[in-house]
């Protein structure tokens, strides 16, 4: 299944979404108040039959606007730095990598931080950012993974049994404030800064291994990159962080991006007010924001 959340006729509405038909099905009963129906779906492991019997009408996809599926997310989000191999390499020949230490340029070990919070941003929200704080914001069209139930210590053979769904993403970054501050998480966390959604599909309908990820910038291709190519793979990144601490449901986990971002053209393209930058992935939906500067 597909949910989401959606705002319609000045109502926020959790949905069922229908892709192939471009509709979705409002869901009632005790989720229609709840201020965080998505998040309550994958605690309470409510299934797609249960969700059928409080359907309670529908609408086109034209007739509504998406909001990021989780209002409020469960804690940071988990991002996965440098793991597509010529990713890797254009950040490090970026000269904006200073956490690098002469390491070579595929990391052995994941590399894990996180995001704010308050960095969430719906699938059509502005990406906002003050040019007198940063002058090098940057797009990462990524594949994020949504876990379903609390786990510690899960071994990598029974890791995708963890997910709950996957879901797009974007993780923005202040490529100067990453670069100038030596680690990864102020740059990643500014307001608007992980666009998110339009909705999580079930791992059942989206398997791993047949999701790519792509990113226009006004129109151009910039980033293509199909989730079997990462290097750690996602069961390892989610048997990594549960060794360290436990995963709960709801937790979400950028697994990287690929080759193609702003520092890796030549010249580098960083945003600029009025662009649009669109990421896609197969059978997850489209991030359309807008940039805009304060």
């Amino acid at each position: 299944m597909k949910i989401g959340r959606v705002s319609h006729q000045g109502r926020v509405r959790m949905v069922v979404v229908d892709e192939a038909s471009s509709r979705v099905a409002f869901i009632g009963g005790s989720l229609s108040n709840h201020p965080n129906p998505v998040q309550a779906v994958i605690e309470r492991r409510i299934t797609a039959s249960e969700l059928d019997a409080l359907k309670e009408g529908e609408a086109s996809f034209s007739e509504v606007g998406f909001l990021a599926p989780i209002s409020v997310p469960v804690r940071n989000i988990f991002a996965v730095g440098k793991n597509y191999t010529e990713h890797a390499a254009e950040f490090d020949k970026s000269g904006f990598n200073a956490t690098s230490s002469g390491a070579a340029a595929v990391p052995a070990f994941p590399q894990i931080f996180t995001k704010a919070t308050t960095s969430l941003a719906g699938p059509t929200d502005d990406i906002r950012f003050d040019p007198a704080h940063t002058a090098s914001v940057d797009y990462e069209g990524e594949i994020g993974v949504v876990i379903g139930a609390e786990c510690r210590n899960v071994a990598p053979a029974d890791a995708l049994g963890k997910v709950f769904g996957l879901i797009a993403l974007n993780d923005v970054t202040a490529r100067d404030l990453q670069k100038n501050h030596a680690q990864w998480f102020l740059g990643k966390s500014l307001d608007t800064f992980c666009p998110l959604g339009p909705w999580i599909s079930t791992a059942d309908e989206s398997p791993v291994e047949s999701l790519e990820v792509r990113t226009w910038v006004n129109g151009e291709l910039r980033q293509t990159g199909v989730l079997t190519d990462l290097i750690f793979d996602v069961p390892t990144l989610i048997a990594t962080l549960s060794r360290a601490m436990t995963l709960l449901p709801g937790d979400i986990i950028a697994t990287g991006t690929p080759v193609g971002v702003g520092i890796g053209q030549t010249p580098p393209k960083f945003l600029q007010d009025g662009d649009l930058v669109r990421v896609a992935v197969s059978g997850l939906g489209e991030l359309n924001n807008r940039v805009r500067t304060l």
